[in-house]
């Protein structure tokens, strides 16, 4: 009898789950980890935990329980669903690292990439898309103009990436961007 008791209550259990819930994977935060540990363990981003979290800053507190995987949304470059265009442009895109000849790691706006190796930031020239305007790239997603570069000038920007492959591999594309409002 209490076989098939605690059978229905597992079947009850699992069936119940919504298909979002279903789809999710927890992860309670304990003593010393950080997002990028996180993000590393769970084959995720940075910035999608704190998207699927609603977080504002880096700062973690131990039993705060994360969402760290979630196979109900996209794992593409998420397209800037329902937010207004301010300005497209079309440009030129090279790739850099934060450890590149002469880098600090250290943004024009101050966000440090050697910290946050998955930031989503490029380098902008300021007279045509503002330092810190949220901006949708073609092939990279939402990401932040962040940062500005002695070469950068006119239509041309510079999209980080955590590794010289990656960058290497992103290589010189004309690619479409949005500057979102």
């Amino acid at each position: 009898m209490k076989k098939a008791i605690m059978s229905f209550i597992f079947a009850a259990l699992v069936f119940s789950a919504s298909p979002a819930e279903a789809a999710t994977t927890t992860h309670t935060v304990k003593h010393g980890d950080t997002l990028w540990s996180i993000s590393q363990k769970y084959k995720t981003t940075v910035e999608q935990i704190k998207k699927w979290n609603n977080l504002e800053s880096n700062v973690l507190y131990s039993g705060t329980k994360l969402i760290v995987s979630n196979t109900s949304s996209a794992s593409a470059p998420a397209k800037p669903a329902n937010k207004k265009v301010a300005k497209e442009l079309t440009v030129r895109a090279t790739a850099y690292t934060a450890y590149c000849n002469g880098c600090s790691g250290i943004t024009a706006t101050g966000i440090n990439l050697r910290k946050n190796p998955n930031a989503k930031v490029i380098a902008v020239d300021p007279k045509v898309i503002p330092l810190g305007s949220k901006v949708y790239v073609e092939g990279y997603g939402e990401a932040i103009a962040g940062d500005k570069g002695g070469a950068i000038k006119g239509n041309k920007i510079d999209v980080h990436m955590p590794t010289k492959k990656k960058a290497y591999d992103w290589g010189v594309r004309t690619v479409k961007v949005k500057v979102l409002k």
